[in-house]
């Protein structure tokens, strides 16, 4: 039963910033499939949801991004599902604004909510979806980007982009990352 993860920080403050684009991700993915979230056996909320046959449970970490590995370890845990059936999707600077990329796994790249998911896991090998939220910011500037909204042109952008994310997201449920990394990268 795959678990589609998606990562931001918690409460009002942070609803809209480009550090949130994984709960928006779960948010439009958990109205395509009709999935009410509520709270989860964990640091977590859960909705659950179906696609081509298969259940799907939905997870948004109610840690911080930097503590989210403990909210990722135990909903893998509590499902007992393997780390290969995990999609977790997240922000990246590194990738313009709009754009998405798949991954089997990889290295952190900075971003310290995937540096404790690898931590917390012991491994780097576990399935991704970036949402590229730009670099486009003066140097020393960092965490002010990511903790900020969106423009108007920029939303347009990625409001596109989160239906095109819902959609690699129910290709990797259907068909396995490789497949979606040849549709959608």
């Amino acid at each position: 039963m795959p678990l589609i993860i998606g990562l931001g920080n918690p409460g009002s403050k942070y609803a809209g910033t480009r550090h949130n684009i994984g709960f928006e991700f779960i948010d439009k993915l958990a109205t395509s499939l009709s999935a009410r979230m509520g709270p989860g056996k964990g640091p977590f909320h859960v909705g659950k949801g179906n696609h081509a046959r298969h259940s799907i449970y939905l997870i948004k970490p109610t840690t911080y991004m930097n503590n989210s590995g403990k909210a990722v370890s135990e909903a893998i845990n509590w499902y007992k599902e393997d780390i290969s059936n995990c999609l977790v999707c997240y922000d990246d600077l590194a990738l313009d604004v709009g754009t998405i990329r798949l991954r089997p796994g990889g290295s952190a790249a900075g971003h310290n909510g995937i540096k404790d998911i690898i931590n917390q896991l012991g491994t780097k090998s576990f399935p991704r979806l970036r949402i590229g939220i730009g670099d486009d910011f003066p140097q020393g500037q960092q965490v002010q980007h990511v903790l900020s909204s969106f423009s108007d042109d920029e939303r347009t952008i990625i409001d596109t982009t989160l239906d095109e994310a819902v959609d690699a997201a129910l290709c990797f449920v259907r068909e396995g990352i490789d497949q979606a990394m040849n549709e959608f990268n």
